[in-house]
């Protein structure tokens, strides 16, 4: 797997739980950003309602983070434009307190809950510990490239 120019068509991103100065969802956000200026996002959206959670509390835009990662920052340059840019500038504890909220956070609306029920429906309809949308997103990139549940 090239990490700088990751073929999301080839496989998944990271896990949304793997963290990256605290911030659980950034390296997934990292990897799907490098894939999508490569043009090799396949079936992952750049800029999803959770890479938008992302953008709200980091206090940063997509196309601003979209543009510090098309100048070729790794990882860790990343976190160091993620601390010099955003606003307002987060605390570790805050980060911690807002990466497991984001770890644990459920589906929400009777909406959210329904899609929710039929993807693991699809995926996994004997399994019963799909609780989280991290829980649901790792099931999806471990089905969607072969995995059987």
């Amino acid at each position: 797997m090239n990490y700088s120019t990751p073929d999301l068509a080839q496989h998944p991103p990271r896990s949304p739980r793997t963290r990256l100065g605290g911030y659980a969802h950034l390296p997934r956000l990292l990897d799907k950003a490098r894939a999508h200026l490569a043009g090799k996002l396949g079936d992952y959206n750049w800029n999803c309602p959770l890479d938008q959670r992302f953008f709200a509390f980091a206090g940063v835009t997509a196309d601003a983070l979209l543009a510090a990662v098309k100048e070729g920052r790794g990882d860790a340059e990343m976190l160091e434009w993620l601390a010099a840019t955003q606003q307002p500038k987060r605390a570790a504890w805050e980060i911690l307190a807002w990466s497991q909220w984001l770890e644990n956070l459920a589906p929400g609306d009777v909406t959210r809950h329904e899609t929710f029920a039929e993807h693991i429906r699809k995926m996994a309809p004997k399994r019963d510990d799909i609780r989280t949308m991290f829980d649901r997103l790792e099931l999806d990139d471990y089905s969607s490239f072969g995995g059987r549940a």
